[in-house]
């Protein structure tokens, strides 16, 4: 099975309808269904990918909307100064985790964006963060965990670059006081504030604005005949998968904003309909705005399939407690183990 999710008004409130539509009615006729099979690469850049058993966040995403058009996969995780040539090589039918350049656009074929990396600022406590750009910081030893693709941009860019292991590496640098700053992922941040908030609040201080900031999409070879098809199929799971919770769960997050009804506008959508009394104070940003017509002052909250105009208009019955969900503590202690 798979899904469309569509919009249907009815009085001040937006209803999300989510539809399932058979294999059948989303291939052209005649064909059979068969479950295709695709060897991708990637390389290791926790939480997003990873070998099997590994954080791998982006990679598990992937899989899972595969896995609802019948597709598998299986990921060969490479160094990061082999990624693109093995990507380019011809040895591969693609990536689930890739970002765009126009050498790869000539090769590969690049679904919508799934996922964002964005790298703030994260200092000590009391340390100036406001810094809009990586010239800022001339002179400033930030940490970086080697071998991760940052890009070219931090080559020329003037900050000390100081390399650790590890995320739990670079902010133990920072707490330390070898480093002045690190820069790490938003996602990564978001575990920090919400499981560690008292530590968080007390010791560290994070920038607001991205310096560095790329969409990751999964990419599929020219040279496979099925790859638009796939990529088409793959893009329609992607609304639907946070609309109904698929994300959250992946990514182990509470609360996300972002386009559930495909008018341009993000909503908040919480990980169950069980949203809790209050709320949220901690929300993961799935997509940058790209316009101001993207970050309403007061974004609707999507619950029970319903998009309410903001928390007062959220009916009483779904602001209960979510009896099952997990411990984010033990949840995040499986990926990260900071120590403040």
């Amino acid at each position: 099975m798979s899904l469309l999710v569509t919009a249907v008004r009815r009085g001040s409130v937006w209803t999300i309808v989510v539809l399932g539509l058979s294999f059948w009615a989303l291939t052209a006729s005649g064909t059979t269904r068969e479950t295709a099979s695709l060897s991708l690469v990637s390389t290791a850049w926790p939480p997003f990918t990873n070998a099997a058993g590994q954080p791998r966040f982006a990679l598990d995403l992937v899989e899972a909307a595969l896995g609802r058009i019948q597709i598998t996969s299986t990921t060969t995780i490479v160094s990061a100064a082999d990624f693109t040539a093995s990507l380019l090589s011809g040895r591969f039918d693609g990536s689930a985790a890739a970002w765009r350049d126009p050498e790869r656009e000539r090769l590969l074929i690049f679904s919508q964006a799934y996922l964002e990396n964005r790298l703030v600022l994260v200092g000590r406590r009391g340390a100036d963060v406001s810094a809009r750009d990586l010239a800022n910081l001339a002179g400033k030893r930030i940490a970086i965990v080697q071998g991760y693709s940052y890009g070219d941009a931090i080559d020329t860019s003037g900050p000390v670059w100081v390399r650790v292991p590890s995320e739990e590496a670079s902010l133990a640098a920072v707490l330390k006081g070898t480093a002045d700053f690190t820069l790490m992922d938003e996602l990564v941040v978001n575990y920090i504030v919400s499981n560690y908030p008292k530590e968080s609040d007390a010791k560290l201080v994070i920038g607001s604005t991205p310096l560095l900031t790329k969409t990751l999409h999964f990419a599929l070879a020219r040279t496979r005949a099925d790859a638009p098809s796939i990529i088409e199929k793959f893009n329609a799971q992607i609304r639907s998968m946070i609309a109904d919770h698929t994300y959250h769960r992946l990514l182990r997050v509470d609360w996300i904003l972002a386009d559930v009804d495909g008018d341009g506008i993000p909503e908040l959508v919480p990980r169950s309909d069980q949203t809790g009394a209050s709320a949220p104070l901690h929300v993961y940003t799935l997509f940058s705005p790209q316009s101001a017509t993207e970050t309403p002052s007061q974004p609707g909250f999507y619950v029970g399939g319903n998009i309410y105009a903001d928390w007062a208009s959220v009916p009483e019955n779904y602001k209960v407690s979510n009896s099952d969900k997990p411990d984010p503590r033990r949840s995040t202690a499986s990926i990260f183990k900071f120590t403040w």
